[in-house]
């Protein structure tokens, strides 16, 4: 059993050692990972256990609650010194930490380490001046409106009474691989979009989704109000797809969306971009943001309230140190910024549609 444990832990480290190794090869992690081991990695998992309806981690926790009982049971049962239970008990969180690294990095933790979308696309990413997150947000103003207006057509006004359309993940899906295989990038597998309950259970901790690899599915709160569903479900689709960088997966989700044939989608898309954008430009210009949002009819601003008074249902529960943490998850995969890496959808976005315009 010792020996054991100590494969685990090994494992463990070994995965963490490959892992810092690897991220001074991006060249070679798109290559041999991104796009060589994890596509079957995905194949896989979406092909063997993607049809069952219920959300994998469900059963990932159950099985770890099982195993902590039992192994709580044998520690209190167990006759030996407590010296050596101490020992045992520490090598048996020790080589399950090395285990689930393991399992982390290999079934999709690497992907941390390929080479940015921008490189791919050669996209001239850089940060906005005030004055062009103005021009960003006077651009995306325009669009909100635009759907808004198409939508009320169809839907009602009353951000309260709007439903999500039909089929939205696969519908999502479909957007995704379509425009990531047009750019060369692996679409195999079936990626699960899932709706994880109890309400809030992401919410109450400042985020609205998880990719979990260790099933290799998304999920997402349905808390949320509808017109964040479509957008956040195809952030956490594009991080099955093989992308860690946060702000990349935001990127994604907004193409996957505005380039949907679906006016739900896209509206859901602009309309938290337009958010991303105005948050960032109070911080800069909070004299002229008052402006900004006169750009917006009544309904958008409806909408938008609608979106935030939904999130105030569920109020954080230690904030500070999920922020923490999470900051300190990002950094210790390469992403520099930390939890700002959010941001950086604003970059992609604009450089891709200025790139479109050339």
């Amino acid at each position: 059993m010792i020996r054991k444990k100590l494969i685990w832990i090994g494992l463990g480290v070994f995965a963490l050692l490959l892992r810092t190794i690897l991220s001074y090869q991006p060249e070679f992690v798109e290559q041999y990972y991104s796009r060589g081991i994890f596509p079957l990695v995905r194949w896989t998992i979406d092909y063997m256990l993607g049809w069952i309806p219920i959300p994998l981690i469900y059963f990932f926790f159950f099985i770890l609650s099982l195993w902590l009982f039992f192994s709580i049971r044998k520690f209190i049962k167990s006759k030996n010194k407590w010296t050596v239970k101490l020992v045992q008990s520490l090598l048996s969180i020790l080589a399950f930490i090395g285990g689930t690294m393991f399992f982390f990095f290999f079934l999709w933790g690497f992907n941390y380490a390929r080479q940015p979308i921008e490189q791919q696309l050669n996209l001239d990413v850089k940060p906005l001046s005030v004055k062009e997150l103005k021009e960003e947000l006077q651009w995306v103003s325009e669009k909100v409106v635009k759907l808004r207006e198409e939508l009320s057509l169809h839907y009602s006004k009353n951000p309260y009474e709007l439903e999500l359309p039909r089929k939205t993940e696969d519908q999502l899906r479909n957007s995704l691989e379509s425009w990531l295989d047009l750019r060369g990038f692996s679409t195999l597998g079936r990626v699960r979009g899932r709706w994880l309950y109890p309400k809030g259970i992401f919410l109450r901790f400042s985020s609205a989704g998880l990719y979990f690899p260790l099933t290799g599915e998304g999920h997402i709160d349905p808390g949320l109000h509808v017109l964040d569903h479509p957008y956040t479900m195809a952030h956490e689709l594009s991080h099955g797809y093989g992308f860690g960088d946060e702000g990349t997966c935001s990127f994604l989700s907004f193409i996957a969306c505005t380039e949907s044939d679906n006016a739900f989608f896209a509206y859901s898309a602009y309309l938290n971009y337009w958010i991303t954008l105005a948050r960032n430009y109070r911080r800069y210009a909070p004299e002229d943001y008052a402006s900004v949002r006169d750009l917006l009819n009544e309904t958008n601003k409806a909408d938008i309230e609608a979106i935030f008074d939904t999130l105030r249902k569920y109020p954080d529960i230690m904030p500070k140190f999920r922020n923490y943490a999470y900051d300190a998850y990002l950094k210790s995969q390469g992403i520099k910024e930390g939890v700002l890496n959010y941001n950086r959808v604003i970059m992609l976005v604009r450089a891709w549609r200025l790139a479109k315009k050339t």
